[in-house]
């Protein structure tokens, strides 16, 4: 089935992708790549908002499951979101993007409060908007807050960004047998519980029929390509 292009997208990344090949932090080499790709897309007429994972700088899961109160944990994770919002936010007004970051958390010095009805007239304005703070609220993953979101803003579509080319039948790098499905149903996903997002953000996708694209940000060009409808990665979608 050929795919279509979007006008209006939500892009998903996870912290470690900001992390480059240091594997924590954030690498303003990686980060400049990724705003550089961004200008073209916006450049083109193209809405984009963001969501930006925290597991480059805290992950509140692998805390909580070290003793750490969860809730507690959580919060310390979506600090470490609004971390990267605000680099994301320094490397786009460097290139010339026009951006904003809105907070779900209050913290009015460095961010606006997450409101819907701004963060739409921001896109239509042709400013990316970095959503912060995931949803605000503890034991929610930025996978369900980047579902949330999308939904929100009525993207017509979710890219999340990873290190690998889409979704495989298993890890392909402990694997070599693992193959890559082109497309999947949000069924499929939740029954064979593959590493698409978590079971929350699927399900919420697929209760709203948006479709979520899975594709590699490692390699140039790549989120230029897939919001034009190329078909890379691999696309969850109704069945």
């Amino acid at each position: 089935m050929p795919r279509k292009s979007f006008k209006r997208v939500l892009l998903k990344l996870s912290g470690e992708s900001l992390a480059g090949d240091q594997g924590y932090g954030i690498d303003p080499c990686t980060i400049n790549t990724i705003a550089a790709e961004i200008k073209e897309v916006v450049e083109d007429g193209v809405e984009l908002a963001l969501v930006i994972g925290g597991g480059n700088i805290f992950r509140g899961l692998a805390a909580s499951s070290k003793g750490m109160d969860r809730a507690s944990a959580d919060y310390m994770g979506m600090l470490a979101t609004v971390i990267n919002s605000l680099a994301m936010q320094d490397a786009l007004e460097k290139v010339g993007v026009s951006t904003r970051v809105q907070s779900a958390i209050a913290m009015q010095e460095v961010a606006e409060p997450y409101i819907r009805r701004k963060a739409v007239r921001h896109l239509e304005k042709g400013r990316v908007v970095i959503f912060g703070a995931g949803t605000g609220n503890p034991y929610f993953t930025t996978d369900t807050a980047a579902s949330l979101r999308a939904m929100e803003i009525n993207a017509q579509v979710i890219l999340k960004g990873t290190k690998v080319d889409g979704v495989y039948t298993a890890d392909p790098k402990k694997d070599p047998t693992a193959t890559r499905y082109n497309e999947l149903s949000y069924i499929e996903v939740l029954q064979k519980g593959l590493q698409v997002m978590d079971a929350t953000a699927t399900s919420l996708c697929m209760d709203n029929n948006l479709p979520i694209i899975v594709f590699d940000l490692t390699t140039p060009g790549n989120i230029k390509k897939v919001i034009s409808g190329e078909a890379i990665g691999t696309i969850v979608q109704g069945a």
